[in-house]
């Protein structure tokens, strides 16, 4: 049977199967399933199947399997490694997850919620919160990425520090296999030590080895309490010892601790003019750091206590505390602002790398020299979730360089940065994944032995090379 073949008798049996609101075929129609946030593109798809169920779900794509169509399962969009984008040979079936947003059940005794993989995450958030609970995954994207893509990157965000990554807020998932069986992992037990995690295998895959369809999550007490300041720093050091400081005496009720240059101050206030400079004076970088609590602490005081010792100690030169909420979602808007006004500078090299806390100043030092002696005009602006180590160094080329020259360079420039993370013992990917833009990269860090591995799991799973495919590993149909 030739490819075209197969391709028409596959959308005819998924026509039959799925229905007009269930496969949308018009190529005018696609274009939201084209882009992702950043407003890469890549291919247009074969069809894009919406199934409403898992039983949709293992049903396309057990067709699929059948007819040998490679398939790439789509989210919320907001990935930034062109994971889950369809590829320019229109051979792909993108099988969209937004149609199974259910919220199945939520156990306010057990902590426990289990939802369906297209849940949007700010609906999960509202929805844990009218238990008196919460869902401490918090992201930027958080009003369109969906639970299913959050799974599959291993998502992490600005509360890591205190709540850990999608690994460790995941207790059972519910998968479709590349050949269209289900398994069915839904438990919601906190404890579970019988053998091997299977769940764990598909964290962080990038659904290359399943579809996820369902997940039991686990969720927190909601805090009664918040508090959140932005302080302005000299140095990345100071950060560093700050951060030291805050970690030891407000202990496991920090939730969040970003670092912010100057420069991105200045992105957020030209994306978002009603936003004005929240500081008397100017600082090199800025610290937005919160403390939550749902008891009796009183967090005011803790936290006061720690910047008069912080200025004390000269690391702290001013900061500013919200009052209300209204001015901690203010001081936030900031750190969200600042990635709006870097996606309009266009094209630009974004990374997101990690390494050990007490090596970030050192990091960014070394490599702000390294690129610079390649690109004295280009801008780099390094920030992050500090308590983890995770950095975005981002950076924007030179003005004045020609369009047709910036995709070169900038990756010239990123070759350097990996020289230099690995001599730090660093990742290049923290939280965003590897899909297709840091294939490479992986690919060449990668031991014999792990590489074996990799590509052991990948073919146990995924024989046929049909789900996701030149994703994370190379497509080796």
């Amino acid at each position: 049977m030739s490819r075209s073949t197969a391709q028409a008798d596959l959308l005819d049996a998924l026509d039959e199967r799925l229905g007009a609101r269930g496969l949308i075929r018009d190529p005018g129609s696609m274009a939201r399933y084209l882009s992702d946030w950043a407003g890469d593109r890549l291919g247009l798809p074969l069809a894009v199947a919406r199934p409403a169920s898992t039983a949709e779900v293992a049903e396309t794509v057990r067709l699929c399997h059948l007819h040998g169509v490679p398939m790439t399962p789509q989210g919320g969009h907001s990935g930034l490694v062109a994971g889950a984008l369809p590829a320019a040979d229109g051979g792909e079936l993108v099988i969209s997850l937004e149609r199974l947003d259910a919220i199945r059940e939520i156990d306010a005794v057990n902590f426990t919620m289990t939802v369906e993989a297209g849940c949007i995450l700010e609906t999960v958030k509202q929805a844990a919160a009218e238990h008196d609970c919460d869902f401490p995954l918090s992201l930027g994207a958080q009003g369109s990425c969906q639970i299913g893509g959050n799974i599959a990157t291993n998502a992490g965000g600005l509360n890591v520090l205190r709540h850990g990554m999608m690994r460790q807020l995941v207790l059972g998932l519910e998968v479709v296999l590349p050949d269209g069986r289900v398994w069915d992992g839904l438990t919601a037990l906190h404890k579970d030590n019988r053998g091997y995690a299977l769940a764990q295998l598909f964290l962080g895959s990038e659904g290359t080895l399943g579809i996820v369809t369902g997940a039991v999550l686990r969720l927190s007490p909601r805090a009664t309490q918040r508090r959140t300041a932005l302080l302005g720093l000299s140095s990345v050091d100071a950060v560093v010892a700050l951060y030291g400081r805050a970690r030891r005496e407000c202990s496991d009720l920090l939730s969040a601790f970003e670092l912010i240059p100057r420069r991105c101050l200045t992105l957020a206030m030209e994306a978002s003019p009603e936003l004005s400079d929240p500081l008397d004076a100017p600082h090199p970088w800025y610290v937005l750091m919160e403390v939550s609590a749902s008891g009796t602490v009183t967090l005011d005081v803790m936290l006061e206590q720690l910047l008069e010792r912080a200025m004390a100690a000269d690391l702290v030169h001013d900061g500013v505390l919200a009052s209300s909420e209204t001015q901690a979602a203010r001081l936030w808007q900031f750190r969200e602002s600042m990635l709006e006004g870097q996606r309009r500078r266009g094209e630009h090299l974004r990374t997101d790398i990690s390494l050990p806390i007490s090596a970030l100043s050192a990091f960014v030092a070394q490599v702000s020299r390294a690129i610079h002696e390649r690109s004295p005009d280009c801008e780099i602006i390094a920030y992050g979730h500090v308590g983890d180590g995770n950095l975005h160094v981002n950076i924007l080329p030179p003005p004045e360089l020609a369009e047709a020259q910036k995709t070169a360079h900038l990756h010239d420039l990123e070759t350097r940065l990996f020289e230099i993370l690995d001599q730090f013992g660093g990742s290049l990917s923290a939280e965003h994944g590897i899909g297709r833009t840091k294939q490479a990269a992986y690919l060449a860090r990668l031991s014999p032995v792990e590489r074996e591995l990799v590509d052991g799991i990948k073919a146990l799973f995924d024989p046929a090379g049909l789900m996701n495919p030149g994703r994370i590993v190379p497509d080796r149909r």
